[in-house]
């Protein structure tokens, strides 16, 4: 199957067309079908007020820039999986124009979800069905999902939806030089998971999990890595811990920060001092660039 992408909030066309094999796709045999077209295309960024209080910011921007990969899914009333289709943007040999998709359904109801991700080239990701989905790869990526009841007729359909964030996005930045010797940072959360329902956007289940990522540091030598884990409601409190680790996966380096905010559609930054021994996670700042009115110092 072939993946594809889309942006952070925008439109869904759904319109009479005909239909295309330019992606790998699942249809059930029946004897009437109508000739269904999805079209995602033309974003614009939507940051909504959070519901308890701050300020709403707009901005269009190229959707390019969050999602590289998206997968279109189909299920009966049954749910049962009737059509899947997936595009991935720098794979151009696998769809004529990307973000659209072109299918014949049978005539009847269906639940259409839509899954895109700012890809990475060693994903791994497994849609089962309309409220279960996850992340096999080691690490979840800034996703956005889309979830409608869609009705085929003779006629086909025409339908718009929203492709919204269903994640926080989380951010470490060291106040001091990253160490020599140094290779990886590890990331546990004690909460959340690489699960998620993709028709609610919450995680499905609290266990937590950890992952590994470069410690290449910036051009000022310091340290600026990013995480985007699911979590079970809109916003859940949890235990960061943050290990620097040497080639042989030991860590070097360990600081525990708890109780830090995660709130989906916003970004909070740790802060503080990472490779300095006898520093507590205590010494932590917590920040966010969405709502700067919101901030917690530990």
């Amino acid at each position: 199957m072939t993946l594809r992408n889309c942006v952070f909030s925008g439109f869904l066309l759904l319109a009479a067309t005909s239909c295309s094999n330019e992606n790998e796709q699942t249809v059930i045999n029946e004897n009437e079908t109508a000739p269904v077209t999805v079209h995602v295309d033309d974003f614009s960024i939507s940051m909504e007020e959070i519901p308890s209080g701050g300020r709403i910011t707009r901005a269009a921007e190229d959707p390019s820039q969050y999602i590289g990969t998206m997968v279109l899914a189909f299920y009966d009333v049954k749910g049962t999986e009737v059509y899947k289709s997936t595009q991935i943007k720098d794979q151009s040999n696998n769809y004529t124009t990307f973000g659209t998709f072109s299918c014949d359904l049978p005539i009847g109801n269906y639940t259409m979800v839509v899954v895109g991700w700012n890809r990475g080239k060693d994903d791994q990701f497994s849609l089962l069905n309309a409220t279960e989905a996850e992340f096999t790869s080691e690490r979840p990526r800034e996703t956005f999902s889309a979830t409608q009841q869609v009705q085929v007729t003779s006629a086909g359909a025409n339908i718009e939806a929203t492709l919204s964030r269903i994640v926080p996005k989380f951010a470490v930045k060291s106040t001091d030089l990253v160490s020599a010797g140094v290779s990886r940072m590890k990331i546990s959360f004690s909460k959340g998971s690489k699960r998620f329902n993709p028709t609610s956007g919450f995680a499905l289940d609290d266990e937590g999990f950890w992952q590994t990522v470069s410690a290449a540091p910036t051009s000022d030598g310091k340290l600026f890595i990013i995480s985007f884990p699911f979590i079970t409601a809109d916003e859940e409190k949890m235990d960061i811990t943050i290990d620097a680790l040497d080639g042989d996966g030991h860590a070097l380096f360990t600081k525990l920060v708890k109780d830090v905010p995660l709130k989906r559609n916003r970004q909070t930054t740790l802060s503080g001092k990472i490779f300095t021994a006898g520093t507590s996670g205590a010494s932590f700042k917590i920040e966010t660039e969405w709502l700067p009115e919101y901030e917690m110092t530990f």
